[in-house]
């Protein structure tokens, strides 16, 4: 994809793509982590540009999941909500159908079409340490 726009696919546009892939989602610092367990030299900025120039070309998209940087995952994996924990940071998926009579009320009564990929919920999981905290 990249050659056929006229782009290079370099070594370091592909550790980036492939941490990408493999942290499932993650957010730049995190990427820029796990590429920099491979290639040191790697900066910060590089990270920033390259996931903007994969987001134009489709190949990774982003969501807001906290009050800091966003987060990134691949295109390829099927679309989902977000369920973000407040008490540990948990992410976890859940199929947007579950939403389609919120999304096709929207549709019919507003004309509003959610982009249901950027859709992130936040609250308290289940997990037995974050249920403690709960009250």
């Amino acid at each position: 994809m990249l050659r056929s726009r006229g782009l290079r696919l370099t070594a370091q546009r592909q550790l980036i793509l492939d941490a990408v892939l493999e942290l499932g989602h993650a957010t730049p610092e995190q990427v820029h982590a796990a590429v920099r367990e491979v290639a040191a030299g790697v900066n910060i900025t590089t990270i920033y540009r390259t996931l903007e120039l994969l987001e134009r070309l489709g190949l990774v998209t982003h969501t807001h999941l906290s009050h800091g940087s966003p987060t990134y995952h691949s295109v390829g994996e099927d679309a989902h909500v977000h369920l973000v924990c407040r008490n540990c940071g948990a992410v976890d998926e859940v199929d947007p159908e579950l939403f389609r009579p919120v999304t096709d009320t929207l549709a019919a009564e507003r004309g509003f079409q959610v982009d249901i990929g950027h859709v992130a919920l936040f609250g308290v999981c289940g997990r037995t340490e974050c249920g403690e905290r709960r009250g």
